[in-house]
């Protein structure tokens, strides 16, 4: 789950606790340090929010840090381009240093102490994976594939290429992404029906953590980039088809 903050979608978020209590599992909870975008603020800001973090790491929960402000600067899909706008991707290395120290001082701060980093739209560069293994991170939560990889000095944690196929397929396992803001009703009946016919599929993000890692080579990061463009594509094609979509969604594209 990403776009954890003080002034989340608290309904909601709880909605999707209940569901990860009946299956016996723990997320990993993408918490956003210096929260400045708008449009994820969806109600007052909780003022015993890290004391609520806390409590959950005690139920197992994980935590990675989202970002630093969530604010777009860029229009760089970077080194995984399932979107063009970027956080981090595109800026000088010095300035992308700084914020990830700053964000991950904030946290442990508050008592979050995370080695795990998970970019806003999934979107990263060269500079991104070196100013991580600098500032002290060591794990991102980024790419396709069914088991964990290690690239450029970092362990990459896969996630979907698509929830329905990730969930046949047999062997290895991958990251289910939930953005709790934004998921309408049918959605929520849509996710109490996955969980129930797949809770048995399902594992905690810290047993993923264990998951001994492989190395993945050029020719495999160049298949990866190739299978994220053409996941941005047919998103953009899909919504064209649509008319289009407006709103958090319209602007985040596939978070």
């Amino acid at each position: 789950m990403d776009d954890i903050t003080p002034d989340m979608n608290w309904e909601n978020f709880r909605f999707f606790q209940e569901l990860f209590r009946e299956a016996k599992v723990a997320p990993l909870l993408g918490i956003v340090p210096d929260s400045r975008d708008p449009k994820l603020h969806c109600g007052p800001a909780r003022e015993d929010f890290y004391a609520v973090m806390r409590s959950l790491a005690d139920e197992g929960y994980v935590f990675a840090m989202h970002g630093f402000r969530h604010l777009y600067t860029t229009d760089r899909g970077g080194l995984f381009p399932l979107n063009r706008n970027s956080e981090f991707a595109g800026l000088p290395y010095g300035r992308q240093l700084e914020m990830l120290r700053r964000g991950r001082d904030i946290l442990a701060a508050n008592g979050v102490r995370t080695d795990i980093f998970m970019a806003p739209s999934h979107s990263y560069d060269a500079n991104t994976l070196r100013a991580l293994r600098e500032s002290g991170f060591a794990k991102i939560t980024d790419g396709f594939g069914k088991r964990p990889y290690l690239y450029r000095g970092l362990t990459f944690y896969p996630v979907a290429f698509q929830t329905g196929g990730s969930l046949k397929a047999r062997g290895g396992a991958t990251t289910l992404v939930i953005h709790a803001n934004t998921v309408t009703e049918a959605e929520k009946e849509r996710y109490a029906r996955l969980f129930r016919e797949h809770r048995q599929d399902m594992i905690s993000y810290a047993e993923y953590l264990r998951m001994p890692p492989v190395r993945r080579h050029i020719p495999g990061r160049i298949g990866e980039y190739l299978l994220a463009q053409c996941k941005f594509r047919l998103v953009g094609l899909k919504r064209r088809m649509q008319g289009g979509i407006c709103g958090t969604q319209g602007r985040k594209g596939q978070k």
